[in-house]
């Protein structure tokens, strides 16, 4: 299978290499742009792009003007990373079709996890890919779970919910993300819906229930002991 093409657009060459370097590491092919100009002559020129990691403040057409013109012919996933941690600057990006929104600075690791979690969530990765976590095997394909090795029973709500929380490790969701991703943006409901999915599958998963961790006032954390 070749390679999954990321582009990293930042005017910090610091910074793209560090998040190169991790990309790498997990099996992506990087390509990188210095300026918002440069970023759009490469998506034009590649149209095997699937993801794009896109800096806010940058010369020659920042990321805005980048994520603008890229929304008028593709749904290409975008990450915005930005300095400003401004509640408008989020909206605006998400008005604009931003998939995330991390703010500098931030962990290579979790950037690197929400971008896998991204290309999951597009079928970009394989989607019959088995994940594995402390023990926890989810067969995305067959819609299997299984605790060292022994099936449970889960309902489609709960197997989603397992499966969003295990492709997100370590990252503090909040319920209204949990919400947006696992029931669709169209879903109007109380977020205490979700706290009663939790408590039926923290119960189902036996022990490992205890990888679901609450956040208070927040939401949840999945995170293998």
């Amino acid at each position: 299978m070749d390679k999954i093409k990321i582009l990293v657009v930042d005017d910090e060459s610091r910074m793209r290499k560090l998040v190169r370097d991790f990309l790498e590491r997990e099996g992506f092919r990087v390509l990188e742009a210095s300026d918002g100009a440069a970023a759009m002559e490469l998506f034009y020129e590649d149209k095997d792009i699937a993801l794009i990691i896109l800096d806010v403040m940058m010369p020659n057409m920042d990321g805005w003007q980048v994520c603008r013109e890229v929304r008028q012919t593709s749904k290409v996933p975008i990450i915005m990373l930005t300095a400003r941690s401004e509640e408008r600057d989020e909206l605006q990006g998400f008005e604009l079709g931003v998939d995330e929104y991390i703010s500098k600075p931030f962990s290579p690791k979790i950037l690197v996890a929400r971008v896998t979690a991204i290309l999951r969530r597009v079928n970009a990765l394989d989607a019959g890919q088995v994940i594995d976590a402390g023990g926890i095997s989810i067969d995305k394909a067959a819609h299997q779970v299984k605790i060292d090795g022994k099936e449970i029973e889960l309902s489609y709500k709960e197997f989603e919910l397992l499966s969003y929380f295990a492709e997100n490790q370590g990252i503090a969701l909040s319920r209204e993300k949990i919400l947006n991703n696992v029931w669709n943006y169209d879903y109007f409901g109380d977020a205490r819906t979700i706290d009663t999915h939790v408590k039926k599958l923290r119960s189902k998963l036996g022990e490992k229930g205890n990888y679901i961790r609450t956040i208070w006032g927040m939401g949840y954390k999945f995170e293998v002991e």
